[in-house]
């Protein structure tokens, strides 16, 4: 007998009532919820990337000369160096054939083209990435205007589908790793709780950190948070989930024992 009603309406899992809904709702509903939450955040990385990253590179291709390529590992550059090529609040594109360090971007990402290697400079550190030997690539405006006008629509659907695709997979698999940590919580607390729908709750209690890093990169691309706070946000979509994982099975009934007959009592006649 339970002597708590159970949350019923499973629409909503930013609550940790909501969440426990959802453990006793279908996988239908389930699974509808999370491609909202899903295409939600496919949207938020399709925004960072429309609106934060792509201006910076078109103007960067903009400022390469008409001449130019990388061949044999080494960057074939005939114009001035250092030299900023395109600069956005997330990334800043330059040229410094001799890395000697002139040019530092106040941008999160700084992408500097040397004469021999590529050099990614962020709050992380620096990484030298050597030009491939084997592969020609073009570093002139006359090619890379067209190829990119071609390819940044399919960068930006890619990036959309995978983000999309990935998180209903790493969903899929947490929930998988979460669902017996939710089932020992309902069971030591005395509460009527299968693996299936254990499996449920814990797919639910993902969405709402889902949602905070949704929120926390679009506010990253709008420059109301930097880089050191995205990454908190980061950490907290994770801890957030887990006290979900936590508190929602608090909210499912709890199941009493039924009151056993006394033996000593005799039925009246």
């Amino acid at each position: 007998m339970s002597v708590l009603a159970e949350p019923t309406f499973a629409w909503e899992p930013l609550t940790p009532r909501g969440v426990a809904a959802f453990a006793r709702a279908s996988l239908e509903r389930l699974f509808i919820v999370q491609g909202i939450f899903a295409l939600i955040a496919a949207a938020a990385v399709g925004w960072l990337l429309t609106d934060g990253i792509f201006p910076t590179v078109v103007a960067a291709i903009g400022e390469l000369p008409d001449t130019g390529q990388i061949r044999a590992g080494r960057l074939d550059w005939q114009d001035d160096s250092p030299l900023i090529l395109g600069e956005g609040k997330i990334l800043s594109c330059s040229v410094d054939l001799e890395h000697a360090g002139a040019l530092r971007s106040p941008a999160d990402f700084q992408l500097e083209f040397g004469r021999n290697s590529l050099l990614v400079i962020s709050l992380l550190g620096e990484m030298e990435l050597a030009y491939p030997p084997e592969y020609v690539f073009a570093a002139n405006q006359r090619d890379l205007r067209p190829m990119w006008g071609a390819w940044s629509p399919d960068i930006l659907g890619l990036a959309a589908v995978g983000t999309f695709v990935g998180l209903l997979l790493s969903w899929m698999v947490l929930a998988t790793v979460y669902c017996f940590p939710v089932w020992l919580i309902c069971f030591f607390s005395n509460r009527d709780l299968g693996l299936l729908a254990s499996w449920k709750l814990a797919a639910a209690a993902l969405l709402p950190g889902a949602m905070l890093l949704s929120c926390s990169l679009v506010l990253y691309e709008a420059g109301l948070l930097d880089l050191i706070q995205l990454g908190f946000a980061f950490g907290m979509h994770v801890i957030v989930g887990w006290i979900y994982l936590f508190v929602a099975p608090m909210f499912l009934n709890r199941m009493v024992p039924a009151m056993k007959k006394n033996p000593f009592l005799t039925e009246a006649k």
